[in-house]
């Protein structure tokens, strides 16, 4: 294993031994082609620099105690990077090729994944770009999909702990019925400068109310939101927010540990009412919100500066299927 120190690892990019790359031409799927080049040649009329034509997936491969590296649900992230070239007219990358591609780049860098106790995880970035050289607005015939791995320790730095977001009603992440609900780098870059404004005002991430009429929940900046009172866990629906896996895993946890699970519109007014609420996704698992300030209305909404007892076994749960400390009873986790 390589010498480094994971249990101080920020979330980062850290250079790793190889990456996996595929190309699409001619109408078809080529080889799976290997290499330690970190850069990518492509012209400089690409879809993807131009028109958008850019998707990404992010999972982790996790270290167990048991001395395996497993994966976490990859045919859900396979069928989400498919929805969304189907959106944005790109070649849709079979599962199959998806799964053997993650696995052959955890195998490559195993030497990466960070030590079980660490808390750090090999964090795992599939990538497909539209290369092909295109003017007009359209398609092009030409695409690569690539894999690479880089060590990372929490998304936030200090871990599972509760944090305040602030609601910024001056932005939007995405139109009603644009690109909300697909992975594309067009979400993220037009939050880039909310989040900025959120970190200078000391919150650990903004969050977005509807687009449409600034009355209903959608997104907690690049994750999704969940609330909980009364033994229910309920998590906003909308034609903006991006399908998450996290999300929908904590869902189904949630009804195992016999919690009653929602999901709906969530008007703004009833953040008041929740007991706990929290940020899910793949990078923090479950980041605990201690507050919501509502700064163009001065008004906060306050869940406790601890997480909460729902939201503390829901991520000690989860965390435990990833790592084969609980069992599995959903076939959800795949050894590398």
């Amino acid at each position: 294993m390589k010498k480094i120190d994971w249990e101080n690892l920020p979330f980062g990019y850290l250079r790793t031994d190889y990456n996996v790359r595929c190309y699409y031409r001619n109408g078809k799927w080529g080889e799976i082609e290997v290499t330690t080049d970190e850069t990518l040649n492509i012209h400089m009329a690409a879809t993807c620099l131009h028109y958008g034509q850019e998707a990404f997936e992010g999972m982790k491969a996790y270290r167990c105690p048991d001395g395996k590296i497993r994966l976490f649900r990859p045919e859900e992230n396979a069928k989400r990077l498919q929805s969304t070239c189907r959106g944005i007219m790109m070649p849709e990358v079979p599962t199959d090729l998806f799964i053997e591609m993650v696995k052959k780049v955890v195998r490559l860098n195993q030497e990466f994944v960070p030590t079980y106790e660490s808390g750090a995880t090999l964090y795992i970035r599939p990538l497909l770009i539209g290369t092909g050289a295109q003017v007009g607005v359209k398609p092009t015939n030409e695409y690569l999909f690539v894999i690479f791995g880089t060590p990372v320790g929490p998304y936030f730095k200090g871990g599972f702990a509760s944090n305040p977001y602030a609601i910024m009603r001056q932005f939007d992440r995405a139109a009603p019925l644009g690109t909300g609900t697909y992975k594309v780098g067009g979400n993220y870059a037009a939050s880039l400068r909310a989040n900025h404004l959120a970190h200078e005002k000391g919150y650990a991430s903004e969050f977005y109310l509807d687009c449409k009429e600034k009355k209903y929940v959608d997104e907690c900046g690049a994750a999704n939101f969940f609330g909980i009172k009364n033994d229910t866990y309920i998590t906003p629906k909308s034609t903006s927010i991006l399908p998450s896996i996290t999300n929908k895993s904590l869902m189904q946890i949630a009804e195992d540990l016999g919690m009653k699970v929602e999901c709906r519109p969530v008007p703004e007014e009833e953040l008041a009412t929740f007991e706990e609420a929290g940020a899910c996704g793949t990078a923090a698992v479950i980041s605990p919100i201690s507050r919501l300030d509502d700064l163009d209305e001065g008004k906060s909404y306050d869940f406790g500066e601890k997480p909460g007892p729902w939201s503390t076994k829901l991520y000690e749960t989860l965390r435990g299927i990833q790592y084969g400390t609980i069992e599995d009873k959903h076939g959800w986790t795949m050894e590398v």
